[in-house]
């Protein structure tokens, strides 16, 4: 659906965005203004942004300004407009983190994502929704509502980069910050009918500002959401790469150029497809959808084959999810039952509880579990280039809904339901993605078609480690033949 005239410029992507800005065709002043009348239009509805920061996007805006007219040199970002996910640190802005308990928080630094942007030119309008500390695959705190998805007003953006999604979906920004810790910027980017790239874990630096920043065990991974593919490419390029101050587990070597080679394609690669990993419950339409689409790799010159996945999910969830995760979660945020429990959102609560009395026996065990897990996973990729799955076993379901999946059937619970907790129906909503968060591969999801009731459906595409180079390759190569930036939300 064509959008109102006056805002198509925002649907434009940003490698062409920032040609118009160079070529003073558009000024970033103009393309600022226009995203902050888009919040303003839009944000009402989807709840996308927590925090907009119009004074210093703009003050941003005119000193990109300055610098075109001056020749100055311009960054990758120049006059793009952004947002930041609300878990980062920008400093002088609220920093909520999803929480009810931070609700007044101003940060004193910048995370090292954000100094990024800002130095690469880049226009921050604010900070974008999440569920409290990033901890769901769906966008809900105590903050105000739910954070909804703009293809249907009704039913859920996905999680945690939620409203990360449904601002680049809705045309507010081309391109945006999000995380990644179990899906976290797939899951949106499937539910909103967009593209979205995990990187390699540590590829994308965070400050090390926390104890988490020593943890031996961190599965989050920056990336973006962006409409196009090449706009991932730009955005993991300005913000790619060691830093002095990154945190444990960093990628110590300097990134590749993603954009180079953006355009090789896949032909000769060998992918191999599982719709299911071997025991995951699919709804049928997804699976007719994703099996459709990972066809037209064969098209592109790609070996398609099925892959025997028979590494036992169900087996690994309790120490590779419900140990590691959970001890993870209470080694962070433990402090909180004592002080603020009343305050938490009760799947947080509850994740804390649960992480409390995991034994060091028990961690220990589950950490063999997760390197033998990896391993695994590497000899999978010694045969193949890439593995595809669908990124997401259902399309988006209302807002006051959960998917469960019992005796091989989706089935969906009120979100008030006694049974709601996180640990058992994230797992479940996260069952694609989540294994890659684990073993710390890239992997992206692509748009590939919808669901019979309008709602996007996605095809997930995983490359070997540090080989984002390969994912965006394969995505591009994708795009170009099944392009869906023409199709836009009615909002």
């Amino acid at each position: 659906m064509k959008n109102n005239e006056k805002y198509e410029v925002l649907f434009k992507s940003a490698s062409e965005l920032r040609q118009l800005i160079c070529s003073k065709k558009i000024s970033p002043v103009e393309i600022t203004n226009l995203a902050l009348e888009r919040i303003e239009q839009i944000n009402p509805k989807t709840n996308a942004f927590l925090t907009v920061t119009a004074d210093s996007a703009l003050e941003k805006a005119k000193e990109v300004e300055k610098k075109i007219l001056n020749q100055e040199p311009l960054g990758l970002l120049a006059g793009i407009p952004t947002s930041i996910k609300d878990l980062e640190p920008m400093k002088g802005v609220r920093q909520t983190k999803g929480s009810l308990i931070f609700k007044d928080f101003i940060a004193d630094v910048d995370q090292i994502s954000v100094e990024r942007i800002k130095n690469q030119d880049g226009i921050i309008l604010g900070k974008t929704n999440t569920p409290e500390f990033g901890q769901s695959g769906t966008t809900e705190n105590k903050l105000g509502d739910h954070c909804r998805n703009p293809w249907n007003l009704e039913y859920v953006a996905g999680g945690s980069s939620g409203g990360t999604g449904s601002s680049v979906a809705s045309g507010i920004t081309p391109v945006a910050q999000g995380s990644d810790g179990g899906g976290s910027i797939r899951i949106p980017a499937a539910f909103c009918g967009i593209y979205g790239i995990k990187a390699t874990q540590g590829r994308v630096p965070r400050r090390n500002i926390s104890n988490l920043s020593w943890h031996p065990v961190n599965y989050s991974s920056m990336g973006p959401i962006s409409r196009y593919v090449v706009d991932s490419a730009l955005f993991l390029q300005a913000l790619s790469g060691p830093h002095p101050e990154s945190e444990f587990g960093t990628l110590t070597n300097s990134p590749p150029n993603f954009l180079i080679d953006i355009e090789k394609g896949v032909s000769g690669k060998l992918i191999g497809w599982s719709p299911d990993l071997g025991s995951r419950i699919v709804d049928d339409e997804v699976k007719n959808v994703t099996e459709n689409a990972v066809k037209i790799f064969e098209d592109l010159g790609a070996n398609v084959e099925e892959l025997n996945f028979d590494i036992d999910l169900d087996e690994l969830e309790h120490p590779l999810h419900n140990v590691l995760s959970f001890a993870l979660a209470y080694a962070t945020n433990g402090y909180l039952l004592e002080e603020n429990s009343d305050f938490l959102m009760h799947y947080v609560r509850n994740t804390i509880e649960k992480g409390k009395n995991i034994s060091a026996d028990e961690y220990l065990q589950s950490l063999t579990k997760l390197y033998e897990f990896r391993s695994k996973i590497e000899r999978i990729f010694d045969r193949y280039d890439f593995i595809s799955t669908p990124t997401m076993a259902i399309p988006a379901f209302k807002c006051n809904e959960r998917p469960f999946f019992e005796n091989g059937k989706i089935k969906f619970k009120d979100l008030d339901d006694g049974y709601y907790d996180y640990s058992n129906w994230n797992i479940h909503l996260t069952q694609f993605t989540a294994l890659f968060n684990w073993s710390g591969n890239p992997a992206a999801a692509l748009p590939c078609g919808f669901s019979s009731s309008g709602l996007p459906v996605s095809l997930q595409i995983i490359g070997k480690k540090e080989d984002e180079v390969g994912v965006l390759q394969a995505s591009r190569a994708f795009e170009k033949v099944k392009p869906w930036h023409d199709y836009y939300p009615h909002i």
